[in-house]
């Protein structure tokens, strides 16, 4: 994929302004679909698009129950495909994650159940003997599973989506706007970092303090931290007040699209995103153009904000 860094670019303080910047962003969402077409057709995507693939779909219900108990879970699997898929282990002193796996077995054709609850029901179907009866769904029973970031062993392949380049004050500049935007940041020691393998977060910050919140965990390329920073920025403008788990794909395919805007016209390779998004929306890098109006907005709103800081 093309690198993406655009130091030379810049937008007077003109009247044309804004149909520059609109412009300009609206050709470079093009080449961010473009890019994310690239990476979806590359060995490294479909290597990944295999591992993943190994992982279950879990349903809804389960979901829900695994984000309640370990909200930055990303992968996550039993003990034993840990070890047999993956050749990992769970760390010792790890606690499980609680799912409803399904019990399939044996079912009576009448009452649905299994031999055994059919043996002691009031169901007196006697047509063909268990042994004889199809496999269904008899009920559910509790299950432990593990999120990759309590296990060990051989790596998964992972997507380079990180930002490269000379960020120069860009971390501060983007720090010091957060008052302007409404946002609370604080950037964590990597050693104090308790959300797993998320980079970054954007939360309430408090039951009482409606105020959006943003952590990033800190490292080395600062480039890429600065992406980070404005991934979770575009979370709190955009989708602050959203609370719908169907639209999380998009949302992050929004978030990372303004990062990707923003960085590259401070001067960043953010060519990265393209993976970011090939992960998300792996069947439409399309929907980056459907909400084009909303990215271009929020972009506009965090280069002005730069800006205004430097």
């Amino acid at each position: 994929m093309a690198t993406t860094s655009d130091s030379s670019v810049s937008f007077d303080q003109t009247d044309t302004r804004s149909d520059e910047m609109n412009s300009t962003i609206e050709q470079w969402i093009d080449d961010l679909v473009a890019g994310v077409d690239d990476a979806q057709a590359s060995e490294e995507f479909q290597e990944w698009l295999d591992v993943q693939s190994r992982f279950h779909d879990y349903s809804y219900r389960n979901t829900l129950l695994i984000k309640r108990q370990c909200p930055e879970a990303t992968r996550v699997a039993g003990y034993r495909t840990w070890q047999e898929e993956f050749d990992r282990h769970v760390t010792e002193g790890e606690s499980a994650i609680w799912i409803w796996a399904p019990i399939i077995t044996k079912q009576c054709p009448e009452c649905e159940n299994s031999p055994s609850y059919h043996a002691d029901s009031d169901c007196d179907y006697d047509e063909t003997p268990p042994e004889k009866w199809s496999e269904g769904l008899v009920g559910f029973k509790p299950a432990p599973v593990f999120d990759v970031s309590q296990t060990e062993g051989e790596p998964l392949p992972d997507l380079d989506t990180e930002a490269t380049g000379d960020p120069d004050d860009l971390v501060e500049q983007l720090t010091a706007g957060a008052d302007e935007l409404g946002v609370t940041v604080r950037t964590v020691p990597a050693e104090e970092w308790t959300h797993g393998e998320a980079k970054g977060i954007c939360e309430q910050l408090s039951l009482v303090d409606m105020q959006p919140r943003v952590e990033v965990r800190d490292r080395e390329n600062e480039a890429d931290l600065a992406r980070t920073l404005i991934h979770e920025y575009a979370h709190a403008l955009l989708h602050f007040d959203v609370d719908d788990d169907t639209e999380r794909s998009k949302r992050e395919v929004e978030a990372e699209a303004v990062a990707y805007v923003v960085g590259r016209y401070c001067g960043l390779d953010t060519s990265g995103s393209a993976f970011y998004l090939a992960a998300w929306e792996s069947d439409d890098p399309e929907i980056v153009r459907d909400r084009l109006d909303r990215i271009s907005s929020t972009a506009e709103e965090l280069i002005d904000v730069v800006e205004d800081s430097a």
